[in-house]
């Protein structure tokens, strides 16, 4: 994610949050309460309705409306003034454990550009966008591969590296070798796919014992 993030509040003119928009070249902005908890986003999306509604009457709008009957709060926003007017909510956000694949999932799904990354309460810690994305999954094939075996597996996991096979083609990776238990191999997969720049995961993993019996799974 990025941070420093730039902000408006609610109460920040439509004026100030297009200069802001074009100053920082960005295509969205998180709004925030006095709290710092993101309440809304206003975007470029947003800010469009004003100047696509500018001239038209009641009547014209309501044609309008109908035409753009998927965006049934375009014509209030043509009117409004402010960010709190403006903005859409609730904002589509992400935790700071979320995958990059859940992230572009989450963007694709609701349509939008950035999302606002927030701790357990709201509070505004980061922002990850379409460009953060992009850059995460080019990610050279040969650190993933180092990141799986030696941190993943080696430390986090304390696997023998020896008696496991790691490949990565394209982000892809391919998971071989036979552990111990079942468990061990569904927290090897899911720490994988945590791993930057990981697009998917293939397990190959064999197990001796399906501790998940014992364990009333």
């Amino acid at each position: 994610m990025t941070t420093p993030v730039a902000t408006v509040g609610p109460d920040t003119p439509a004026k100030k949050i297009a200069q802001v928009l074009d100053a920082r070249h960005i295509h969205a902005l998180p709004v925030l309460d006095e709290q710092r908890n993101v309440v809304g986003v206003v975007s470029e999306a947003d800010l469009l309705h004003k100047i696509t509604y500018a001239d038209l009457t009641d009547a014209d709008t309501d044609g309008w409306t109908r035409l753009f009957s998927r965006r049934s709060g375009a014509k209030a926003k043509s009117r409004a003034s402010v960010a709190r007017e403006l903005m859409t909510v609730p904002a589509v956000t992400a935790l700071p454990d979320t995958t990059v694949v859940e992230a572009a999932q989450r963007m694709e799904r609701y349509g939008v550009k950035c999302l606002p990354v927030v701790d357990g309460v709201g509070e505004l810690l980061g922002i990850v966008t379409r460009k953060d994305i992009v850059g995460v999954l080019l990610r050279p094939d040969q650190q993933i591969h180092h990141e799986i075996l030696h941190d993943v597996l080696g430390r986090a996991l304390h696997l023998d590296a020896a008696d496991l096979a790691v490949e990565v083609t394209d982000g892809v990776v391919t998971l071989r070798g036979q552990l111990d238990r079942l468990t061990q191999t569904t927290v090897a997969v899911g720490l994988a796919k945590r791993v930057d720049g990981v697009v998917g995961v293939k397990n190959e993993l064999t197990y001796l014992t399906d501790d998940t019996v014992y364990a009333g799974l």
